[in-house]
């Protein structure tokens, strides 16, 4: 049995003239074409041999046995087919005639490849722009562009449009290149059968490699970041944690917990979530839910029920603290509540940011690579967030 060797291809499918040189070349190397994939083409290695290879496209998908038989009486045998590409070989000695005498007749083989992959690039184009157009609204529609790529949920798809860019591309590429060849052919001009292909050939390697860093960089992370997320829910004490807790901020011994949304045995109300990616390996975000039953809302609304919400990051890049303070703050600005933004100095933070509406308290601050948001709903004073904030930042600031 002859041993299979497998090759990158050298070019794009439709380089017709291109193929045909690299299999004939292939063959005077003893390397003699077998099957076509996707990507790589089969070769049984053998004697070197002199062979002319032809391409020619079917008008269905499947080349007919009687036209298999046909082309092999004038001295053409069927190799292999790849989409609409059929692959005939003939020994150079035999001097077979060529399969379409007439580049005007021929071109009418491509005529419904050329309608095809024209419908196949709009529909492509399309769905490119539809998904360009998701991607940067996520990106940029609230201008927090810092905090979607540090949460890195965005990353894996943002490399797999940029990859479906290219696709879109190739396939346009594709469309306009069967059309010229078949506009050459209508002008009577043959295809040039002994196309030069190593130039391609290093730029499909190229773009192989290109592929292949594209797939590592968006699976890798996926499964890290799959294996270093998880929700749970909250411990009733948790002084290891990184996240402000409601008892510290109410600091009431009447405030019990409450829940009011339990699913896969995961309180949701009293939660808290740790997140994974390259720009911030540690991430945290919590809510918590209580209620004081012996104390009513001020407004009549009911039994007075506090609550709190904490986001921690800590960075891999700290110059990026001050980029993603700004993001969070135009995130969750509560801008329809009025108040400011006042910027306090504060000996235990690098940066402090505080916003007070009523009983909606926030503060945004930062400490070495450590950045969090806290907000509160509730009576409690704001020194109470800030102190229970500063406790907590210590454990991932360094």
């Amino acid at each position: 049995m002859n041993k299979i060797v497998r090759k990158l291809r050298p070019s794009h499918y439709w380089r017709i003239g291109e193929h045909e040189s690299w299999f004939a070349d292939m063959a005077a190397e003893g390397l003699h074409l077998k099957k076509m994939g996707l990507h790589f083409a089969q070769f049984a290695k053998g004697e070197p041999k002199k062979m002319t290879y032809r391409i020619d496209v079917s008008l269905n998908k499947k080349i007919s046995s009687e036209q298999k038989e046909m082309y092999a009486e004038s001295g053409w045998n069927y190799v292999t087919s790849y989409g609409e590409f059929n692959v005939f070989a003939s020994p150079v000695e035999l001097n077979a005639p060529e399969l379409h005498t007439d580049p005007a007749e021929q071109s009418y083989t491509l005529k419904k490849l050329d309608k095809k992959l024209a419908v196949n690039a709009v529909i492509v184009a399309v769905a490119t722009i539809l998904m360009l157009g998701m991607v940067s609204a996520i990106w940029f529609l609230d201008g927090t562009p810092t905090l979607v790529l540090i949460e890195g949920r965005m990353i894996q798809q943002t490399i797999l449009t940029i990859y479906i860019v290219y696709l879109a591309y190739t396939s346009l590429q594709a469309a306009i290149s069967i059309r010229a060849l078949r506009n050459t052919l209508l002008e009577g001009k043959s295809i040039n059968h002994n196309a030069p292909w190593k130039k391609h050939h290093r730029l499909t390697s190229i773009i192989a490699m290109i592929y292949i860093v594209i797939l590592v960089l968006v699976v890798a992370p996926s499964f890290v970041q799959l294996g270093k997320s998880n929700t749970k829910t909250l411990p009733e004490v948790s002084a290891d944690l990184p996240i402000v807790r409601l008892g510290d901020v109410e600091q009431n011994p009447e405030l019990v917990r409450e829940s009011s949304y339990i699913r896969d045995n995961i309180d949701w109300s009293n939660r808290y979530s740790y997140h994974w990616s390259l720009l911030a390996p540690i991430q945290f975000q919590s809510d918590e839910h209580g209620i004081v039953s012996n104390k009513m809302w001020e407004d009549g609304s009911g039994v007075y029920s506090p609550s709190v919400h904490t986001r921690v990051y800590q960075l891999s890049v700290p110059s990026m603290v001050e980029s993603l303070i700004s993001d969070l703050i135009k995130r969750y600005d509560l801008a329809h509540r009025g108040g400011d933004f006042i910027n306090i100095e504060h000996t235990d933070f690098d940066v402090l940011i505080v916003h007070e509406v009523d009983e909606f308290k926030q503060v945004f601050v930062s400490k070495g690579k450590a950045v969090m948001h806290v907000r509160y709903y509730g009576y409690a004073d704001i020194s109470s967030v800030i102190e229970s904030t500063a406790h907590k930042i210590t454990l991932i600031s360094e």
